[in-house]
């Protein structure tokens, strides 16, 4: 009997401790982990100024001068969804490795679907997402000696086919 006394009093200081130490969910926000601001994040301001600059310095002869679908639309901006993203980001990080490269990062070009596409692309400009990253050295080696730098185009498809804005940011 005293033994199940012990017991039950373990039980009881177990649930006491139990409940002062075990976060509530009302504190669950303040245990969730904080983001530093990545490199490169700048204002809406300095993007608005970017934004007005290019369009102010880059007269696109072939833009200006293009009529899709009886309307003269510019390609200022492309966009994807997030899921999109997400999808060729884990894509392109499986596709890198199976072919030797280890990704770490995007680059995104400008481009144009020239004469040949389809009329509502025909001369239109566009923006693709390519993956960069280096080459992966032998899996054996126990010294990692690549000199070679982190930002080459690795040989996978690239995205493209995201819809073009014809507006000034924002």
């Amino acid at each position: 009997m005293k033994k199940l006394a012990y017991l039950i009093l373990g039980f009881i200081i177990g649930a006491v401790l139990t409940y002062y130490f075990c976060p509530r969910p009302d504190d669950m926000n303040a245990m969730a982990p904080e983001f530093d601001k990545p490199t490169g994040v700048i204002t809406i301001l300095e993007a608005e100024e970017l934004s007005n600059n290019w369009e102010k310095n880059n007269k696109t002869e072939i833009d200006s001068t293009l009529d899709v679908e009886g309307s003269k639309k510019v390609t200022r901006s492309v966009k994807w969804t997030l899921k999109n993203l997400e999808d060729y980001l884990h894509f392109a990080k499986n596709e890198s490795d199976s072919v030797g490269y280890t990704m770490t990062g995007v680059r995104v070009y400008l481009g144009n679907y020239g004469e040949k596409a389809k009329p509502s692309k025909k001369n239109r400009n566009t923006m693709f997402i390519v993956p960069t990253g280096y080459k992966n050295t032998s899996k054996a080696s126990s010294l990692n000696l690549n000199f070679a730098t982190a930002g080459d185009d690795i040989p996978v498809d690239p995205l493209n086919d995201g819809q073009g804005g014809s507006s000034g940011y924002p």
